[in-house]
């Protein structure tokens, strides 16, 4: 839409003939644009909406400005229409029809009949002023009618943007929700009974309330480009979309992870069950060597064993009345729980055998050790050397006698190397022989 220029001196044939020009190729962009905004999808589903908020408010106000535009429209095509009457009376104008088409053409000279609607609606576009008709030149009018066209387009695109971006979206979210409700049901996740259930419940909520908003306020999910002046600058709001959506994808996590301990649940609690038992079985192995060590070792503190906890086996058969009545949603922590409880039941077990068995661990190595120093001393020729045998015996005596005082029987060992060490580091004395001896035969 362009500007046919200032009111000046009385125009020549020339000019009015390139102002009427000028003047049809603006009526035709003009109606193009009006038809095509009167056509607009937007349009029509602001038409048939029940608005509210923002949107509601700018609708009034758009809707008064449409009509305001065809108002403007058809006073524009008036004065365009009688300009060309008066140059088409003959070929060479007149004085008086060149006055007539210069103040036509450049002067206020339209005069624009408004509604009292369309009026009370706009005051910005007509000063404020309550009069229900306005003097127009040409070129104000073009401009009145930029302005509201730019204000009325701005309203119809944006608002069929978020239309046209959103409740699609929130749908197809809407669907897999629904997909994701049903698989969560089917392994017991419910609202009430699991807090993913009712997430997905606050989910189902939120969207119905979303999209039921921004049916009737879009304009409350637009965010205008900044320093952006062009109709429909901007983007759809979707922070709340997205975070649900982000939600959503949240509990899917959750119940695939249900899913996943509904298909490996008897796995993990035969698993549980073995280890379990390894458990027992090691504590009641440590309960055995317990009474051994105390029968066999004197002198020592042996810890006590304790004995089975009898709330992981609790809690393992509640873990089985879950997988029987498929309640997966209880069974995926209390499953976690329980692994870790029973490998460190397995550990505790372990550690306390360790401990009960290490006097008998020291009694054995005691055993090795004079044993190793025994076969020693044969190999140095001392098997018969009556103080080790004497020490020998003393210290086997206390190592294979019950109880065994592991203290009195080290000493024993100790005593045993030590006379067999000096016995090793002793010099040997060399049998003496006779005259003849050193002689050597045939002497």
């Amino acid at each position: 839409m362009g500007v046919t220029g200032p009111p000046g001196p009385v125009m020549d044939r020339d000019e009015v003939d390139r102002a009427l020009a000028r003047l049809g190729a603006e009526h035709e962009a003009i109606e193009t644009s009006l038809l095509a905004l009167q056509d607009h999808a937007g349009r029509r589903l602001l038409e048939g909406a029940e608005l509210t908020g923002t949107t509601k408010e700018r609708w009034v106000s758009t809707e008064a400005s449409i009509t305001l535009l065809w108002a403007y429209f058809d006073a524009y095509t008036d004065a365009f229409h009688a300009a060309q009457s008066i140059r088409s009376r003959r070929r060479w104008s007149s004085r008086e029809d060149l006055v007539e088409l210069t103040e036509l053409l450049r002067g206020e000279s339209v005069t624009v009949a408004g509604s009292t609607t369309a009026t009370a609606n706009m005051p910005t576009l007509t000063g404020g002023s309550s009069k229900l008709s306005h003097q127009f030149s040409l070129s104000g009018l073009v401009d009145e009618m930029n302005d509201l066209y730019a204000n009325s387009l701005d309203m119809v695109v944006t608002s069929d943007a978020v239309w046209s971006a959103l409740p699609a979206r929130i749908d197809l979210l809407a669907a897999e929700l629904q997909r994701t409700r049903q698989l969560a049901h089917s392994v017991g996740v419910r609202p009430g009974e699991h807090p993913a259930g009712d997430d997905l419940e606050r989910i189902t909520d939120t969207l119905t309330e979303l999209r039921e908003r921004v049916i009737s306020d879009p304009l409350a999910y637009w965010v205008r480009a900044q320093g952006s002046s062009a109709p429909g600058g901007g983007r759809p709001d979707t922070t709340v979309y997205d975070r649900e959506a982000r939600a959503l994808e949240d509990v899917r996590r959750e119940i695939d992870a249900v899913l996943t301990v509904r298909q490996d649940a008897e796995a993990r609690l035969v698993k549980l069950r073995d280890v379990l038992s390894r458990a027992d079985r090691t504590l009641a192995e440590a309960r055995t060597a317990r009474g051994e060590v105390l029968a066999k070792i004197a002198a020592t503190e042996v810890p006590v064993v304790g004995g089975p906890p009898t709330v992981l086996q609790e809690q393992l058969s509640t873990a089985a009345e879950y997988r029987r009545h498929a309640q997966w949603h209880r069974l995926s922590p209390l499953l976690e729980s329980l692994e870790q409880k029973a490998e460190d039941e397995l550990l505790r077990a372990r550690e306390s055998l360790t401990a009960v068995t290490q006097p008998l661990a020291v009694r054995a190595e005691l055993r090795g050790r004079l044993d190793a120093y025994k076969a020693k001393v044969a190999r140095h020729g001392l098997a018969e050397d009556p103080l080790l045998i004497e020490r020998y015996d003393a210290a086997r005596r206390m190592l294979w006698s019950a109880p065994c005082d592991l203290r009195v029987a080290e000493q024993a060992v100790l005593r045993y190397q030590h006379a067999a060490a000096e016995q090793f580091n002793a010099p040997r004395t060399q049998p003496q022989g006779g005259p003849e001896d050193q002689r050597g035969p045939g002497a």
